[in-house]
């Protein structure tokens, strides 16, 4: 049965539980086993031998701090963690583990570098408590809803990554064809310029309003401009990458280029635009159509390629512009690949717009726990 909020005790943390301190096991020394090992961001191996029995509330303590894992059974919390058992608490467990989640325990970090989580800011904190009976019934309300929660995304994920594989199958459909077969393949360089010279005397007043295109200006499932900035030429006009109408724009660096944010620079005011740095610039000849190289280039298998040709340290890698110039194309003729590329552009447009429809529901789905816990600590449920 249901209490009144009038019946939850008001308190501190550290009067309903105590927070006990992981113990270090570097990887060297665990021994193969089947119990499984917890640092701040949940499993991170196995042992032969256990710390605790279970169940217990793992706590990140430094680095990924706040993350919340109740654990079922036998466990080894690391150093890098707290820890929350039965024997140290005076309430429900899973309705604790629960609560704790819903503090944005991370908001507690005070160190500049090592991120880390403070016991006695825990323990500071305030709490309504309700009775034990009514910690067990949200507990259990909660659990169902989580589950509902995990299972609805899982089912919207598998929606946007069989949206996105349909996205490939039609373009590797097209460009794995029989009839691409009989056409004619050469080198990118052929058929269009990577990374023209910007014209010279180019001359436009220091305050005449220019498109710029910044890289979250760049929407990776689309392929399109979302978002362009719209800045004074003397800002611009040196300093970034320069192009034009119908010029195609390769996002050169990681992730983004795995991402997709290859996009066909389009309406740009007075036909030129400035941008990133990190775009490779692909002008098309006269004998291919924008759309054409801007659907081939887009292809996972090709995003795949190009990762193998990255230069650079980690995190900073990028395509070569040579990766693009010997990069083979298929090359139709002209009325082909207009007919081609509007099937093309109908059947990716539909999809767009069922990824759209799908990461908004995902993102519904992702704030529900914040909102369902809110409730149940404000005794709504």
């Amino acid at each position: 049965m249901k209490s009144s909020v009038t019946d939850w005790k008001e308190t501190k943390l550290g009067e309903i539980c105590e927070l006990l301190y992981g113990k270090s096991l570097p990887a060297r020394s665990r021994v193969p086993g089947n119990v499984p090992v917890y640092g701040s961001n949940g499993p991170v191996g196995t042992h032969n031998a256990h710390l605790i029995s279970g169940p217990a509330i793992v706590i990140g303590r430094k680095g990924s701090i706040g993350e919340i894992h109740l654990v079922k059974d036998k466990c080894w919390p690391i150093d890098t963690t707290y820890y929350i058992d039965s024997s140290v608490t005076k309430c429900d467990l899973m309705w604790l583990s629960f609560y704790l989640k819903s503090l944005n325990l991370p908001n507690l970090n005070k160190a500049a570098a090592v991120p880390g989580l403070n016991r006695n800011d825990v323990y500071n904190l305030s709490i309504s408590l309700p009775p034990l009976s009514e910690q067990k019934r949200i507990a259990t309300i909660l659990n169902d809803h989580m589950a509902d929660i995990a299972r609805a995304r899982v089912a919207a994920e598998a929606q946007l990554e069989a949206a996105e594989a349909l996205s490939a199958a039609y373009l590797r459909e097209t460009f794995k064809s029989n009839e691409a077969k009989e056409w004619r393949w050469p080198q990118l360089k052929e058929i269009a310029e990577i990374n023209p010279r910007r014209p010279r005397g180019l001359k436009r007043t220091e305050e005449a309003t220019t498109t710029f295109v910044p890289m979250p200006s760049v929407d990776g499932t689309s392929g399109n401009i979302s978002d362009p900035l719209e800045k004074p030429f003397g800002e611009v006009k040196k300093g970034y990458t320069y192009f034009e109408e119908n010029d195609v724009l390769f996002a050169k660096i990681t992730p983004c280029m795995q991402n997709g944010k290859h996009v066909i620079a389009r309406n740009l005011i007075d036909g030129i635009g400035f941008g990133t740095t990190e775009f490779h610039v692909i002008r098309p000849g006269d004998k291919v159509i924008p759309e054409w190289i801007h659907l081939y280039i887009r292809q996972p298998s090709i995003l795949n390629e190009a990762t193998s040709h990255f230069t650079g340290s980690v995190g900073q890698q990028r395509v070569p512009s040579y990766f693009l110039e010997d990069l083979v194309v298929p090359f139709p003729p002209l009325s082909e690949q207009k007919r081609i590329a509007a099937t093309l552009k109908d059947r990716m447009a539909n999809i767009s717009r069922a990824c759209v429809a799908i990461k908004e529901n995902l993102e519904t789905i992702n704030q529900l726990p914040s909102a369902i816990l809110r409730k149940a600590f404000n005794g709504e449920l």
